[in-house]
Order: C-alpha cells, then sequence, then structure tokens
C-alpha cells in the first residue's frame, strides 16, 4: 500500500495516524482534517475504502451528493475496508518517519472501521466518530485493548440514542474507554463542508476533546 495519500508533520516525523474516510471520499473536509493532524505533529495516511469499485471517489455534501455516496458504499464490503486500514496501519509501523506509534482516526464508516480495526489489530489509540455499526458489535469492545474514545451525536438520524446508550453502558465498565455525545447534534456533525450536517459548536468540544485525548494517549 505504497501509493497511500500521506501528510506530514512540520518536522517530517512523528507518530502514526490512519485517517479513515466517510462515504464522501476524500473530500476536502477529509483532506483539512488531515493537515490538522499533520500540523498537530502526525504522519497522517488515508486508505482509499472504495478504490475496488469506485476509485477516486469523492462527492458533494448535498441530498444528491449524500444518495449518489450511499450507493457507492452500499457496494462497499466492511471487510475489505478492515483489511486495507490494518494494511495502512502496517504501512505506517514501517515507515522511518513515523515514531512513537501508530493510531486510528475515522469518521461516519471511518468511525465503524476504527472500533473493528481496534478489536482486530494493535493500534496505539482509536478515535470513532458516529459510526453506525458500533452498537450492534459492541461486544468486540472486549477485544480493545488501546485507549479509545467514541464520539456520537444525540440527535442522529442514523444512530438512535438507544444504541449510543448501549455503547455508554459498555464503555463505562471499560478500562481506557471514553465516550462523548454532544446530544444537540445529529450526524457527522464534524464535516464543516455539509451545512446539511455540520454543527460547528459541537465540532469545536468533539475536537478539543479529540486532540486533548491524542496528546494523552499518542503524543506527538
Amino acid at each position: 500500500m505504497t501509493d497511500l495519500p500521506m501528510w506530514h508533520p512540520p518536522s517530517g516525523r512523528g507518530p502514526g495516524l490512519v485517517l479513515i474516510q466517510e462515504i464522501f471520499g476524500l473530500d476536502d473536509y477529509l483532506r483539512s482534517v488531515a493537515a490538522d493532524l499533520a500540523a498537530a505533529g502526525y504522519v497522517v495516511a488515508i486508505p482509499e475504502l472504495f478504490r475496488r469499485t469506485a476509485p477516486g471517489w469523492s462527492s458533494t455534501h448535498d441530498e444528491a451528493g449524500v444518495a449518489a455516496s450511499m450507493e457507492v458504499a452500499a457496494s462497499f464490503d466492511p471487510e475489505l475496508g478492515l483489511a486495507d486500514v490494518l494494511e495502512a496501519m502496517a504501512h505506517l509501523r514501517s515507515l522511518p518517519s513515523v515514531a512513537g506509534g501508530v493510531g486510528l482516526l475515522g469518521f461516519c464508516l471511518g468511525g465503524s472501521l476504527a472500533f473493528a480495526a481496534a478489536a482486530e489489530g494493535d493500534p496505539d489509540t482509536a478515535v470513532s466518530f458516529y459510526g453506525s455499526t458500533v452498537a450492534a458489535s459492541i461486544a468486540d469492545l472486549s477485544r480493545v485493548t488501546c485507549p479509545i474514545q467514541f464520539h456520537f451525536g444525540g440527535q442522529d438520524p442514523y444512530i438512535p440514542r438507544s444504541d449510543v446508550a448501549l455503547v455508554e453502558a459498555a464503555v463505562a465498565t471499560h478500562p481506557g474507554a471514553e465516550i462523548h455525545v454532544q446530544e444537540e447534534a445529529g450526524h457527522a456533525f464534524h464535516n464543516h463542508v455539509a451545512p446539511m450536517f455540520h454543527h460547528p459548536e459541537a465540532a469545536a468540544r468533539a475536537w478539543t476533546l479529540t486532540t486533548e485525548f491524542l496528546r494523552r494517549a499518542l503524543p506527538a
């Protein structure tokens, strides 16, 4: 996986982060998150999850873009996607520019995969934003040995608040896990290029929590 899009910190060296996409693909939003994380000292890699069925996929962030992305996501194989994330993690670990561990950070589809890869693989930390399959597979939390942070919106139309409550209950008894719910926010609230989803206040709070968590769990 040597053709991974990569972002490097000013020093050229730091801990690695696999940044995992939403269904919108490698868009302006994801690139801006990668740039922010690189500026904070991380070597960032983004695996292209839809490369087998829709290479180069990137969509708009309106109703039409959501519908088109849902269609692309419908032919996505989660097992192959999980393999891509684990391979990207291994690739980062092999790089001389990566020192101090490798973590995962994913949004939406990527939030589900960050959790799955934390259970299946050996990241040094993981952050999962509004992953729709997290609640259904929360039993896998017992297999997660690294610090892990979950984020959800309390008004998410795709993830019922009762599902989030299941995650809250599991996190409460799992060492190294934490969960933050922005009760007034919906799905994809951190995506600042999607007016239909973005909730600026919730996004700012969640991102502060994320960067503080990374500073503790995977310091750059």
